[in-house]
């Protein structure tokens, strides 16, 4: 525990230099996010209606970095999603969190996947507001939203689509995101 919370401090010194990150209402996976949400709603108090995460348990966060006029030198920059992304080690903690919330306790991990809602590709946030236990295979599990993810980028990075109404559109419910 105590080394946990020692990875997600340096992680938020490593990640986040934004005034956000230390406004009262966190942005990133810090000390302050690692544990509300099993707080605020409880164990097994989250829903996953079909393929969509429980609105309230996960409305879905992004990045303040990451705006339209920052596109290019964050989504649209080879590598960002990883640089952005929190190590294992800090995941582990809030998938084990977040699949109790989700009362899927019984579900082996590897047919779960910690995924965010709003995608890093997308300027999401790495916040417990953005992250649930999606399940993977089937037509609308895990992959066919990286599919989804993916397009949304592309469009994105070639001015198609602008960040604001991509981020909207699959957080508000990705399988029928432009």
């Amino acid at each position: 525990m105590r080394r946990t919370a020692w990875l997600l401090g340096v992680l938020a010194l490593a990640t986040c230099t934004s005034a956000a990150c230390t406004s009262a209402t966190p942005r990133s996976v810090t000390a302050r996010s690692a544990s509300p949400l099993v707080h605020l709603v409880g164990p097994s108090r989250c829903s996953a209606p079909g393929d969509r995460p429980d609105p309230v348990c996960t409305p879905g966060d992004v990045d303040p970095r990451v705006t339209q006029d920052s596109i290019a030198s964050t989504i649209c920059r080879r590598g960002y999603s990883s640089s952005v992304r929190p190590p294992e080690a800090v995941t582990h903690e809030i998938k084990v969190r977040l699949v109790a919330a989700y009362g899927l306790s019984g579900t082996p991990f590897a047919r779960l996947e910690l995924d965010h809602l709003v995608p890093l590709s997308l300027g999401g946030a790495s916040d417990e507001r953005n992250l649930w236990p999606e399940p993977r295979g089937g037509p609308s599990g895990a992959e066919a939203k990286d599919v989804v993810e993916v397009r949304l980028h592309d469009q994105v990075c070639s001015g198609a689509v602008e960040l604001r109404v991509a981020q909207q559109a699959i957080a508000r419910d990705w399988r029928t995101a432009p």
